[in-house]
């Protein structure tokens, strides 16, 4: 065990400009009407922040390297665990930002994998009209080697829709190429199989979650006003998905998930929708 309390309140502040050209590609990837003002708040998450770091401050799998900002963590596998988000204001092309990031909580576990460390980072977003996005976000490090037991089966409620879909690596490279995501798992087949044991790419988590927020919009007619998302397992480059839910309640709540082509669910997400 390591002493981490140094590095916990840590924070950081970085500006951007929602750029019309990353939206217009976006809407690309996700086949949608490209907007030429006010943008999908759930679309922000993929649009503005990339962290774009110098070459040579990348780790081996593509990542930024620990020490920085986020602590150097002694495990070699890092995944996005889990997120919640609230969108406060809307956001429109040309607009600046700017977000101050915090480390909040550093824990170290055991899990089904091994050892397990979580770092906690909390994101708050401002711009012209004020806050604009609060996310906190659930970062996790494990040992190099297989995911361990497998996880036992998420119970979910009978779909109100169900969507069939097939990540590709084209899809795949389009997403990453947009977030300016390097990590190696999602374009790198050799790296994703060899060096970290996966049968094949990685589909982003960002990505499935924003495939399924974009296929709840599309059945309910109504915006995103937050989302909480959780990665149970990865889901796979080639292999189909499904993405599932329930329609809104009465508080413009719902539950949206994705099952993998064993019908298992990988990624459960709890959206809210604006009025």
């Amino acid at each position: 065990m390591t002493d981490w309390a140094g590095w916990i309140g840590r924070a950081r502040s970085v500006s951007d400009t929602l750029a019309a050209p990353l939206v217009r590609r976006l809407a690309a990837t996700l086949d949608a009407e490209a907007p030429d003002g006010a943008v999908p708040s759930h679309w922000l998450p993929a649009l503005l922040f990339d962290d774009a770091q110098p070459t040579r401050a990348l780790g081996p799998d593509g990542h930024p390297a620990k020490g920085e900002f986020l602590p150097p963590v002694p495990l070699p596998r890092r995944m996005l665990a889990g997120r919640r988000v609230t969108f406060h204001a809307p956001a429109r092309i040309g607009q600046e930002f700017t977000r101050r990031s915090t480390i909040e909580r550093i824990e170290e576990k055991r899990g089904r994998s091994g050892r397990l460390m979580f770092v906690t980072l909390r994101h708050e977003t401002t711009g012209p009209e004020g806050p604009a996005m609060t996310e906190i976000q659930d970062i996790v490090y494990r040992e190099a080697g297989g995911g361990g037991a497998p996880r036992a089966p998420e119970p979910m409620p009978e779909p109100a829709w169900r969507e069939a879909r097939t990540p590709d690596p084209v899809l795949l490279f389009r997403y990453s190429a947009i977030c300016f995501n390097g990590h190696r798992i999602h374009y790198d087949a050799d790296y994703a199989r060899d060096a970290e044991g996966y049968p094949a790419l990685v589909a982003n988590g960002g990505l499935s979650t924003l495939l399924l927020l974009e296929a709840a919009v599309r059945r309910s007619g109504r915006a995103i006003a937050g989302f909480a998302a959780r990665t149970l397992s990865p889901l796979f480059c080639g292999r189909p998905l499904a993405l599932c839910g329930t329609v809104p309640e009465s508080e413009g709540r719902a539950l949206l998930w994705a099952a993998d082509d064993t019908e298992a669910v990988a990624l459960r997400v709890e959206a809210a929708f604006a009025p």
